[in-house]
């Protein structure tokens, strides 16, 4: 065969948004509406997220990193505070709590659930600690029953961080619909998407109030020509547009997470024996599988990550990287942070490549996916 005749496969990316023509019809129809900032749809998306969480409230803002931040400051947590956190996660995690003038105390992780260590979040506890901001990392749920029992002992708010985490369930009650404050992400990588956005499940009168306010500039209206601006707030508030998407979205979660559970199902099957990388903890029924980050074996191959990265583009497969460790950040170093601390979120940052999975791939995809890996781990072990 000439290369003239040779079968070209599509690129296959490691995420892609499912958005189907219903959606795409219903976005068409607000913008001929003429409402096209936080209107009818974005009530209406409010309601559904409810709905899905037995009934909880929900607001919504323009991305989960808004929404964490905005969760703390309904906590009234500022200045002189700290927050626990894993030091594995996207860098927003942290971020949002030296935004709001607390110090985060990083934690380690599993290195197979890449969740917060709890016996480790105890040890961190202080007198100035006032909240525990888990993540459920992938989608795996961190383990609620203890995570709470401790948050009890000590009297802490717990701010979960579940941007990975929407129809995900911890003993047969979905991530969102129990606990403290829950914050989800809708970014397009998500399970579902808004195109940006994120949503905030929880929340006493008081906390709502002061989510809607800091959202929107502080601002409280008394009356058509009358408002009054009680605060220093920012604006954060979801458009129809971005809540139009999200509505078709979802309508169609628990579809789209039962395609992701089988095709890790699929990653699993054909790794079952020998497999060439670290898998992550497979959990229940009850991970939503965000994303698949097995960890590549550096030590025993000749080739650094980003050859082998390289490697699978020219095969056509995209590789992602989810996540350095936070506090090897020049941000968290100024902190006083340094390597050596928390080895398993360091080997995690190091090792971690993120294959494809989303919904719209065959289990084909995840075949050809398995036999890239293949080659390129196996070819390339040190002898």
């Amino acid at each position: 065969m000439n290369d003239s005749t040779k079968t070209v496969e599509r690129f296959l990316p490691f995420t892609r948004p499912s958005i189907d023509e219903e959606t795409i019809a219903s976005v068409a129809e607000v913008l001929r509406s003429g409402w096209l900032a936080s209107g009818p749809k974005v009530a209406a998306l409010e309601a559904a997220l409810s709905d899905y969480l037995g009934g909880r409230p929900v607001r919504t803002q323009t991305s989960a990193t808004a929404g964490l931040e905005l969760a703390l400051l309904a906590c009234g947590i500022g200045p002189g505070a700290e927050v626990i956190t894993p030091a594995l996660s996207f860098v927003a995690t942290a971020n949002v709590i030296v935004r709001v003038g607390a110090r985060p105390v990083f934690v380690d992780v599993g290195l197979d659930s890449r969740n917060l260590d709890l016996a480790q979040v105890e040890e961190a506890i202080t007198p100035r600690t006032r909240a525990i901001m888990p993540v459920h990392f992938a989608g795996m749920p961190v383990d609620m029953e203890r995570l709470y029992a401790i948050a009890s002992r000590h009297r802490l708010r717990v701010i979960e961080d579940a941007a990975h985490a929407i129809g995900s369930s911890w003993a047969g009650k979905r991530i969102g619909s129990f606990g403290d404050l829950v914050v989800f992400s809708f970014h397009p990588n998500k399970n579902i998407t808004t195109i940006e956005g994120g949503a905030i499940s929880g929340g006493s009168a008081a906390e709502l109030r002061s989510i809607e306010l800091h959202r929107w500039h502080g601002q409280l209206k008394s009356g058509a020509d009358s408002f009054d601006t009680l605060l220093a707030g920012g604006k954060c508030n979801l458009s129809d547009v971005a809540a139009a998407v999200g509505l078709g979205q979802l309508r169609r979660l628990e579809e789209f997470n039962a395609r992701r559970r089988a095709l890790v199902a699929r990653y699993f099957e054909l790794w079952r024996e020998d497999a060439p990388l670290k898998l992550p903890e497979r959990g229940d029924e009850g991970h939503s599988w965000h994303v698949f980050t097995p960890l590549l074996p550096l030590e025993s191959l000749s080739i650094t990550r980003l050859a082998f990265i390289e490697a699978m583009r020219e095969r056509g497969i995209g590789v992602g990287v989810h996540y350095p460790a936070i506090h090897t950040f020049s941000a968290y170093r100024a902190l006083g942070y340094r390597e050596g601390q928390f080895p398993n979120a360091e080997r995690i940052g190091r090792e971690t490549v993120t294959l494809p999975l989303f919904p719209a791939m065959e289990l084909t995809d995840v075949e050809r996916v398995v036999k890239a890996v293949n080659e390129v781990v196996r070819g390339a072990r040190k002898k």
